[in-house]
């Protein structure tokens, strides 16, 4: 048990060391952050932690007060995209950030043409 917090503590400070002089958060900022401190809770698995964040960063907090159908329809199918083919790309000790900001990438422009065919 005293491994296990230790391990968390260290996670914490290395997280928080990358964090340190970010101002813009990213998709794969906020994927990254999101999906380490998601792994540190003993009760998630890779899978949940992979959707959690995905949905969390495709759908900004600054989101949450607009009208459902104010939202922007591309996001769910990007969502979507996300979760179907792009959850796999992180495994429990590596987010894989860059990986996952391109893959989520291809997802907005396979949605976006989607939406602009007759």
């Amino acid at each position: 048990m005293e491994a296990r917090k230790k391990r968390a503590l260290v996670m914490m400070v290395v997280v928080m060391g990358l964090l340190v002089g970010q101002s813009a958060a990213s998709f794969k900022d906020c994927y990254a952050k999101c999906f380490i401190f998601c792994m540190i809770e003993p009760t998630q698995t890779l899978c949940s932690c992979s959707t959690h964040c995905l949905k969390d960063c495709i759908f900004p907090e600054s989101q949450n007060d607009l009208r459902e159908d104010q939202k922007d329809n591309a996001n769910f199918c990007k969502l979507g995209c996300a979760v179907s083919i792009c959850s796999s790309i992180s495994s429990r000790g590596k987010p894989n950030g860059d990986k996952m900001d391109d893959c989520v990438g291809s997802c907005s422009k396979t949605c976006t043409k989607s939406r602009s065919l007759p």
